[in-house]
Parts: structure tokens; sequence; C-alpha cells
């Protein structure tokens, strides 16, 4: 041995033994003999199961009751379904039993639960695909056996509550090997032919061997391509099928299929007399209100003196035009203002008529620039000046500087004084 390997403890290595069983086979079926039962005074059962080859201990604790009338029995075959463990102080691997039954019942029913929970994960019991029953249909399918109590039952209920309904009994084995098969040609050809509004697959009470047939896969997935709606009723009250769970309708038993599938006769025709009665009611309500207006309008003035009416609005029409071409004509009169006053505007901007009071501008002969300084002319050269009619070209012959004219203004103002 080297320093790297482990040395697992007796305890260490039964837990993790516990462990790995346990995270393995959680609730599991296990199928088996009983021998060597005990119930201990807590309350809890001891046994073990076995089969020609091998054996396991099992308890089941007093939380987890057996069902009713089941006695325990060694040699007994049984179905158990619970978690496999260990018992660490003996190190004995065991089960935890939760549920048993006896072997016949429980492969069964554990045939049943898985199958139940295949459809499940396959979305046939969703309730997005059922469809609405109608509310009181022509034509009712029903498949079962002809001569069996559930279709007395159902046609019973039905010649009580509404005789004028067609009935179309698809007769079919309801227990058996041939049953599901039978069942499924029958909901199938109900389809194809497209003769009824509704299917009742119905069959009375009986043990899980007895009802097996409508927890056949194949009738499952008949009942749930079915175009037309199904309504489930097998058994008694607490007996459930896989049919019961696809159907787009659950009822306990045959006669409560026919007497959800129509109603009374008698509440109907009470319904309808009623609604007759309302709608009589609120016509002639309707009839004598429009009767009131019409005797409103009838003496109200337009229709005693209608040519009154139109000249009292053709005077309006007058009235309108006249204050619309006075407004019109005052729009103008303040339009006309604002040209002229715009126009003067312009013509006080207008250089032209800066030059006719006497103004010109002068500009450089050879360049073409306005001359605003006299910095910017030579002797010698030429300008152009622009008067108001026309202009002329000079010579400039002199330069005077600013101040020089502002004192020869100021003086020839003085002398203009005296």
């Amino acid at each position: 041995m080297t320093d790297a390997e482990h040395v697992f403890k007796v305890s260490e290595l039964t837990r993790e033994v516990k462990t790995l069983l346990e995270a393995k086979y959680p609730g599991i079926w296990l199928e088996g003999e009983v021998s060597n039962y005990r119930a201990a005074a807590s309350g809890h059962r001891y046994f073990t199961l076995k089969d020609e080859f091998a054996q396991i201990s099992a308890v089941m604790f007093k939380s987890a009751r057996p069902p009713s009338g089941f006695r325990f029995t060694d040699g007994m075959k049984v179905v158990v379904q619970g978690n496999i463990s260990v018992y660490e102080p003996r190190g004995a691997y065991q089960i935890i039993v939760k549920r048993i039954e006896e072997r016949g019942v429980g492969a069964l029913q554990l045939a049943f639960e898985r199958l139940k929970k295949k459809l499940y994960d396959e979305g046939l019991f969703d309730e997005a695909h059922k469809v609405p029953v109608p509310m009181l249909p022509d034509r009712i399918g029903v498949v079962t056996s002809p001569t069996g109590a559930a279709i007395r039952d159902v046609l019973n209920v039905l010649e009580r509550r509404f005789a004028e309904v067609h009935v179309i009994v698809s007769p079919v084995p309801v227990q058996g090997e041939s049953a599901a098969p039978e069942i499924v040609s029958a909901i199938d050809e109900l389809n194809a032919l497209r003769l009824v509004d509704v299917i009742i697959v119905t069959r009375g009470g009986g043990s899980l061997e007895d009802l097996w047939p409508f927890n056949d896969e194949r009738v499952a997935r008949a009942i749930y391509r079915s175009e037309i709606p199904v309504i489930s009723a097998v058994g008694h009250e607490i007996d459930w099928t896989i049919a019961d769970y696809v159907a787009d309708l659950r009822v306990p038993t045959p006669s409560a299929a026919a007497e959800l599938v129509v109603g009374r006769k008698a509440e109907l025709l009470e319904r309808v007399g009623k609604n007759r009665e309302k709608l009589y009611t609120w016509a002639t309500a309707l009839v004598g209100e429009l009767g009131r207006r019409l005797e409103v309008a009838r003496k109200s003035y337009v229709f005693r003196e209608p040519a009154g009416v139109v000249r009292q609005y053709q005077q309006r029409v007058d009235d309108a035009a006249g204050r619309m071409a006075l407004h019109a004509g005052h729009c103008m009169q303040r339009l006309g203002d604002r040209i002229r006053e715009f126009a003067a505007r312009l013509r006080a901007l207008d250089p032209l008529g800066v030059l006719a009071r006497g103004y010109s501008l002068t500009a450089d002969a050879a360049t073409g620039r306005l001359v605003t300084d006299v910095g910017s002319l030579e002797r010698g050269g030429q300008v152009r000046t622009r008067v108001r009619r026309g202009a002329f070209v000079a010579r400039v012959d002199r330069i005077e500087d600013v101040d020089r004219i502002e004192d020869e203004e100021a003086f020839g103002s003085a002398h203009g004084e005296d």
C-alpha cells in the first residue's frame, strides 16, 4: 500500500454505498415473494422479498400503509414500490417500501402508471387539446357492449330527457383481449363516417382487469386523434382509466354521460319560453319607444312647416354671405394699407431715391470699387461718379483730408448764418 491510496473505514464505505444506491434507484418497482414477515410493536413491518435466485430485506414504515383489506402472508406474490437504501449498522442493503400490492393487481397498476406517465409527457392529457362537447347534439354515438347495463342506462336517460335525439350504437366487447382493437375501430369508424356530433365511450364498473381495455395505449391514441368530441364514462365514480385522462370530458358513470350530453327537455323548453317572453317584452318596449319618437317628430315644426324652415335657412345663408363680403372688404383694405406701407419703406431704401436728393456714388474708374476714403485715391487717377441721371468720369486733381473739409464746412456755415 502506498501513501497515496485511501484507506476507507467500514462506516465510510457503507455510507458511500448507501448514497450511491439511493441516488441510482429512487422510486423503483420490485416484484417478489414475501417471507419472514414480522410486524414490530412500533407499527413498522419487516419482511424479505425473494425469487428463485436472490432475496432482499424490506421495511415498510408505519407511515406507509398497505391498501385496505391487504393482509401480509408469507409466500404471497407482491409488487412493491420504494427506494433502495442501506441499513448501516448491519451493512445490509434493503428496500424501503412505500406501496405494496398483490402481484396480479400490482403488475397492472405498474403498467397503468408507466403508460399514464408516457402519455402525459407526450401531451395527450393537455387541456389545450380538448374540445367542448356540443350543448344539444342531434346524433350521439355510443361505443359499448350492446348487451351490457351501460347502454340500457344511457338509453333510459336519453329517452327520459330528450327522446328526439338519435343514438347510433357501435357494438364492441368491453373486456377481454379483443376489446381494445374493436374499441379503436369503432372510434375511427365514427370519425370516418361523420354520422354523430359526440361519442360516448362507456361500460359499467368492474375490477381493474375488467376495465383494462380502457387503459390500452391504442384506445388512448384513438380517443386523442378523434375529431369528434369524446366523453369517457367507464366504471364507477372511483374508477379512473387512461381513457378518462385523454377524453375531452370524463364523467363517473354511463347515466351521468347521458345526463350531461343532453339537457332535460322540459328545462330547455322552459328556458326557450322565458327567453321568448323577454324578447317579446323588449320588442314591445322598443316599438312603443319608436312610436313615441315618431309622434314627437310628426308634431315638430320642421314637419308642420317645412317651407318655413327652408326659408329660415335661406335667410341665414344670405346673412352669412353679407358678413363674409363685409369681412372680405375689411381684409382687402387692411391688406392694401400694408402693401402701401411696404412700398413706402422700399422706396425709402431705394438707392436711386437717395441719388434724387442730390447724393452721388463715386467709384474708382479702373477697379469699380466705391470710394469711401480719400486714402484710396491718387492724384491724376480717374473716378466715375453716378448721379440720379447718368454718370461722368473725372480726373483727381486735388485730395483734401477730412479735417480741412470739416473746418471749411464749419466756416461756411458760420458765414451763411451771418
